[in-house]
Order: structure tokens, then sequence, then C-alpha cells
């Protein structure tokens, strides 16, 4: 174990004056252990805490567990680069000024050491671990080159760390020959050979990634949404009414004598097609003292998820909490249970337009990475699956983090340092297949990705704008919320929304209803949703280039179905907007089956059907005292005696299925109607197509 330890602190310590290498402070894959304030995702954002960028020198843990093991480290002034008893001595002081963190004294001492011996090495390199705590890395490599100039073979190892600077600063070529230099070295271990190759890939990727560029052009949100502090944007509702995001302000603004940020969530509602209204804090019981952050609001509205850090009810350092709406108020946050928290990091969760599917990213054990995303599926009851990782396609050996899976429910974006980049943290997309694993991710481009590093990206429904957090742009603050039109390639499938009030046909009372949107093409379930048990508001999303049936339900009440047919469609501007009348279960109430197909004068039940037909036999098997008529109905066109006996076989075709799935023929009668009863006009097609219907009526209970 001991030589364990020491092997892997000689890969970052260098071999001759066990001065921490910068690599240990930039955040890259060489990177050191984190500070300690800086080993998770500052608990109110998507975006790493400002301290995770560059590490406290002497937060090295690797330095403690040197000193810990009883290594014989070497002090400054032995077996040096130079005997200039003057230089030395400056160094001495200068590397305890270092370690002390008093870094205008060490600068100082370090350039008397530089003018008593302007080639000494470790002096050179001293200066180079300066600058790069006081975050110049361009000055830190040109310090580092020097030593590089003096002596090609004084250590390996900095090309690596030279190479790692600049990748950070974007010097791509330069980077690559770097990294490539120090793999034509002597023993370089496995594991940096590895890191290495990585590191030149993305070089490589940055260089073609510039020479191509990407249609980008970031729009600030302006001062309702931004401010001189740091906003994080969080997440969009649906219809685009509501953006929510973190704010993170100094303690001291509410009070002098208080230390350290607050981050609290906020909302803004839409003034109008191109702005915003002053966003408002969104108070408790969602914003506490503590920080909360990572906010994401299920694409239903019924949902808020967020992350929570240290808590007393947390089971790790960061947990995941959600609450529930009702009338327009969220619930007291809980925690979502030891399923999908453990006792590691579990943050940015994103809940899917299927109303049972999280998504969230987690240092749990059994990942790729330091970091990987995973899911979870929400029972009916109420509790979680055993959370599953998503695999190599999307996870790679480092690390993903923010996860955001768009409404229509097949397209995921997330940042990764694992996957070929600009460097540091860059953002991704990647394709659910039809087997649901996922595509290969694509990076979204050069000037969206850059050097630095992009954390969160959102995306509204019809896929056309997105929505980054970036300190970039010279805008209000430091982080300022910037929205723009997102490039057809890396859209997802344009989503539109069904959006209304769910009340008691009679009276009018809203109601709480559950809502299932099936696929008519294969009858599985595409969302799931319900009304807000007060006001009775839903909304529900609809991705397009699909055909589906709804079914809306309540205990007591009979069924509404409908359908949405959008094969086809993918520019979808106008959203469905639609009160549902639902009708207690009595005697003489009809309900029209929108979702029980036909061919054209044919009476054998086309497979779309099947859903629809599962949620009557529900329905009779839940009342089981219940009786029905079952009615065909035709439009106008053609013969009478032809549009009777073409109606009567489709009731028929309807009574037959349910005594087949078990239903007593006691309970059920069927008779076709023809054109006889129109509910529209047969002038028109729509009307036509709305006469054409299989309708049922209670005939007892």
């Amino acid at each position: 174990m001991k030589d364990e330890l020491l092997n892997l602190i000689s890969d970052i310590l260098h071999p001759a004056s066990r001065i921490l290498h910068p690599a240990s402070r930039i955040l890259h894959p060489a990177s050191c252990i984190l500070h300690p304030a800086s080993r998770i995702l500052h608990p109110a954002s998507r975006i790493p805490h400002p301290a995770s960028r560059i590490l406290h020198p002497a937060s090295c843990i690797l330095l403690f567990l040197l000193l810990a093991i009883g290594s014989v480290a070497q002090q400054p002034g032995n077996q040096l680069s130079t005997d200039n008893k003057k230089a030395i001595k400056a160094f001495d002081a200068a590397f305890q000024a270092y370690q002390s963190h008093d870094y205008p004294r060490a600068i100082t001492e370090v350039t008397k050491a530089l003018e008593a011996d302007s080639v000494f090495c470790e002096a050179l390199i001293l200066k180079g671990d300066l600058f790069s705590d006081l975050k110049k890395p361009a000055d830190a490599v040109a310090e580092y080159k020097k030593v590089l100039r003096l002596n090609p073979l004084f250590s390996n190892n900095l090309y690596y760390i030279i190479g790692g600077l600049e990748l950070y600063l974007g010097r791509y070529g330069d980077s690559e020959a770097d990294f490539l230099r120090y793999l034509d070295g002597k023993n370089v271990p496995d594991i940096k050979r590895k890191r290495a190759t990585a590191q030149i890939a993305n070089a490589r990727f940055g260089l073609e990634a510039l020479e191509h560029p990407v249609p980008f052009s970031p729009i600030n949100l302006g001062d309702s949404i931004n401010s001189r502090f740091d906003e994080y944007i969080n997440a969009i509702t649906t219809d685009e009414e509501l953006l929510y995001f973190t704010r993170k302000v100094p303690r001291s603004e509410k009070d002098p004598e208080l230390k350290g940020y607050e981050e609290d969530f906020y909302v803004a509602c839409r003034a109008d097609s191109s702005g915003w209204r002053k966003a408002r804090n969104m108070g408790p019981p969602i914003n506490t003292g503590r920080n909360e952050g990572a906010l994401n609001i299920s694409p239903d509205g019924q949902y808020l998820f967020f992350t929570g850090c240290e808590r007393p009810d947390g089971f790790g350092s960061c947990d995941i909490f959600w609450s529930k709406r009702a009338n327009g108020a969220w619930s007291e946050p809980e925690n979502l249970g030891p399923v999908v928290n453990s006792e590691a990091w579990d943050s940015q969760p994103c809940f899917s337009s299927d109303g049972k599917t999280l998504y969230f990213a987690s240092k749990r054990k059994g990942g790729k990475g330091s970091s990987d995303i995973w899911k979870a599926e929400l029972r009916l009851d109420g509790s979680w699956t055993e959370p599953v990782n998503l695999g190599d396609s999307v996870n790679s050996a480092y690390e993903e983090m923010a996860p955001f899976i768009h409404g229509d429910g097949q397209t995921l974006y997330f940042s990764s340092k694992g996957h070929p980049g600009m460097g540091g943290y860059d953002l991704f997309y990647s394709r659910m297949k039809p087997d649901s694993s996922w595509s290969t991710p694509v990076n979204l481009g050069y000037p969206i990705n850059t050097c630095s590093d992009e954390m969160t990206l959102i995306v509204n429904a019809r896929g056309d704008v997105a929505y980054v957090s970036s300190d970039k742009f010279g805008g209000k603050g430091r982080q300022d919320i910037y929205s723009f039109p997102l490039y057809k390639e890396a859209r997802p499938i344009p989503s539109t929304y069904f959006k209304g009030i769910v009340y008691d046909s009679e009276t009018k009372k809203r109601l709480q209803a559950r809502f299932e949107l099936s696929n008519l093409e294969d009858g599985k379930t595409v969302a799931a949703s319900a009304s807000d048990p007060v006001n009775g508001e839903f909304l529900l999303v609809l991705p397009s280039d699909k055909n589906y049936g709804l079914n809306v339900s309540k205990d007591g009440y009979l069924f509404y179905s409908d359908n949405f047919s959008l094969k086809g469609l993918h520019d979808i501007e106008k959203p469905f907007i639609k009160n549902v009348a639902l009708k207690p279960v009595k005697v003489g109430e009809v309900v029209v089956l929108r979702n029980i197909f036909f061919d054209t004068d044919k009476y054998i039940l086309k497979p779309e059907s099947l859903t629809e037909l599962k949620n009557l036999l529900a329905l009779m098997k839940k009342n089981a005292s219940l009786k029905l008529e079952l009615g065909g109905h035709t439009d106008a066109m053609g013969k009478t005696k032809h549009n009777l006996e073409l109606s009567k076989n489709r009731a028929k075709a309807v009574y037959e299925f349910l005594i087949q799935n078990g239903i007593p023929a006691t309970r059920l009668s069927f008779e076709g109607y023809g054109a006889l009863r129109p509910v529209d006009t047969n002038d028109t097609e729509q009307g036509r197509a709305n006469n054409r219907r299989t309708e049922f009526t209670i005939s007892d209970i």
C-alpha cells in the first residue's frame, strides 16, 4: 500500500522539488484531490463552485499522505539545480510563504531567487505554480517552458502539465504537441498515458471545432432576470410561461455581519414573446436558510425536484428532494429516500415527460467514472425503482453532469469531461434508440462549447431555443442567463402540449383526474400525469411525429378519450387548449370512444384501438353492475341501409371484444344508427369525421 501511495504521489509532485504541480490545481483529468469545499458541485447550481476550478496548494491530500507515511520528502534546499546560496535562501523563503498562502511575499522571494540565479529550475517551477494559483495559466506556462528550454530532460512530466494548461487556455495545437512529447518520454505510467491520449483527442477536436463553428447568437435575458450577482438557469415550463433559476447572493447583503453566500430559487413570468416580468424569490417552503440548487420542474408542472446538501434528513453529502404542487402552492419538500439517494453525492435531477423517469447525476458506487448519469422510475404506489446507469454510450471514465431530458423523451443533453471536447466540461446531446439504449454523444460544438467549463443547457418544448448560464459574454454580473436559437442538427423532436381544466360536467366542480397518453401504434404509455387536486388544471406534453390516444379517468366518473394526430408533423406552433368535462356514472350518460378505429367502409377493429378497448374493459370490471349499449354511427355519405349495417357491425366488433375478455353478454347490447344521430354537420370533412364514431350509453347500473 505504501508503494502504491508513493507512486501515486510521485505522479503528481515534481520529482526534484516536491512542489505541487499546476495540474493539481486546474480542474483537468490529471487534477489532484479537490479542496474540501469543491469536492461537490455547489449546492445551488449545476455549475461548479468557483473554488473548484483552482485548488488551494495546501489542500492537496496527497501531500498529507506523503508526510503521513513517513516518506523522505525533500526540503526545498536539498538536491536543487543551483548551488547559489542567495538563490537557495530566497527560494526557501518563497516556498514557506507559498505554503502559508502568502502569495505576494512568495512572488517577491522567488523573484529574488531568480535574480540571483536566472536558470534556477525549481524556482521557475515554483513561480509557475504561483501563477497557476493566481489564475494566470498563461504566465504559468511561460515559466514552465523556460525550464524545458534550459533542460528539455529536466522532467518529462512538465510536458504533461503544460499540455493540460494549454488545453485549458484553448491553445489546441500547442497542447497536442506537448502531450505528444510527453508520450515520447520514458516510463510513462499507463494511467497517464491513457489520460494524455484522451487530451490529445480533445486538442484535435478543439482544432477541428474552431475551423467549423456552429451558429450561436446568445441574447442576455435582461434586468428582469439577471443582476450583478450569479444567476444559473434551471428550468422553463412546457408552455414557456414561467422561467426558474438560481440566484447566488452574498449573505452580507442581508446582514453585514454574515459571511458566505445564500442561493435561492427565483421564478419569472412571461411578459410577452420577447421578455420577462421581474423575477421573484420562490420563498418557503422551497427556499430556506440553507442553499438549494439544481431545480427541475416536471413537464406537467406538478412536481419540483432539487438538490439539498448537508441536511439532517440526508443520506449522503447531497440528496435529491421533491415537492408537489396543489392550487398554485408547493408542498413541504421531502427526501426521495434511500433508493434514489445514496451515501454518496446525488444531484441535478431532471424528470421526464412520461411522468415516471428521473434522470440525475451521482457519484455512487458502480459507475463508469467519478460522476455518472443514472435514471430511476416512479412506480404507481409512489416508490422508486433501483437506479440504473445509462451505460457506456453516455457515461465515460471521467465525469458526466447536469442531465436534461427534453419533452420528446428521446433527446438527452448533458455535460461531460470524458467525451472529446474543447477542454473542461463540454455540452453534448444523445438520442434514445428504439431499444432504449443511447446513441454516441455529439458535442454541441464551438462556440457553444469553449476551453472553459460549460455545464448546463435546457431547451424549450418546441426545441428551437436553448438557455445557458455563462460569465463569458460581459453580462450584468458574473454568471448571467442567455437564450439562443438552437441550430437544427442539435434540436430535439418538437413538442406541443394539451392544456386545460378538468371538471364535473354537472356541478362544474374542478377535479383531480389521471391522464394517460399512449402511442396508438404500439399502445405504450408515453406520458402519465394528473390534474391539480384543487383547481383541476393540467398540462400534458405532446411530442410530434406520433399519433396519440388520450385517456382521462377518475373513480366514480366515466372516462374521457381523445386523440392527437401528430405523425409527420415537425413544426408545431399551436398548442391544444381544451377543458375536459367528466361525466358521473349514471344511467343515460353517453361517452364517445374517440380512439376506436376502423378502415374506411370496414368493421374490423384496427390495432390502434386496443388501448381504448382496454380502458373500456377496465371500466366494466371496476363497475361490476354497469350495463352498456354500444352504438355505431356513420356520416351521411353512402346509402342509408349500408350505413346502418356498417355501424351495427362496428358496434358488434366492440361488443365481441368485451365478451371475449370476460364481460358477460347480459351486461351488453349493441345497435347501429347509421347517419340518424349526427353530432355535427355533414357538409365538412371535420364534421363528417365527428359523426363517424363509436360510443356507449349506460343502460343500467
